[in-house]
């Protein structure tokens, strides 16, 4: 299976949704809202097989000393095989000279970010305001 990377190229709105419906994340009932954020987001990185999206991953920053990582997903029918890795990859590598790489994660996606470099932030607690229902 090739895989394509591409950074900043921003897919079709459907096919946005449909990887954010496929892992059932609440966002992608907001589909205008979702389609601007991630079109509006600093970098945003998208990894294909042929025509299919089966990766998206975006950061926001300030430019210069914090990023934050609000999400990375990956189609489920290609979980596990380094996808996630991939588009990770490509943002650390490009904000590596930040001071703070940030992101929030649960369930077994702390594993996964582990392998990518990140530990937890001390004693901090995650906090949100979240109008949400998948978590």
């Amino acid at each position: 299976m090739p895989v394509k990377i591409c950074t900043n190229k921003i897919p079709e709105q459907e096919k946005i949704i449909q990887i954010y419906r496929l892992n059932k994340w609440s966002s992608a009932e907001k589909p205008e809202i979702l389609f601007n954020a991630l079109k509006n987001s600093d970098s945003l990185v998208t990894a294909w097989d042929e025509d299919l999206l089966i990766g998206i991953g975006n950061a926001i920053t300030d430019g210069f000393l914090v990023v934050y990582y609000p999400h990375l997903l990956v189609h489920p029918e290609y979980q596990g095989k380094g996808i996630g890795k991939m588009i990770m990859e490509v943002l650390q590598e490009k904000y590596k000279e930040f001071h703070q790489q940030m992101l929030v994660s649960d369930g077994n996606a702390v594993e996964f970010y582990k392998k990518c470099g990140f530990e937890k932030a001390g004693e901090t607690v995650p906090m949100w305001i979240y109008q949400g229902d998948d978590h």
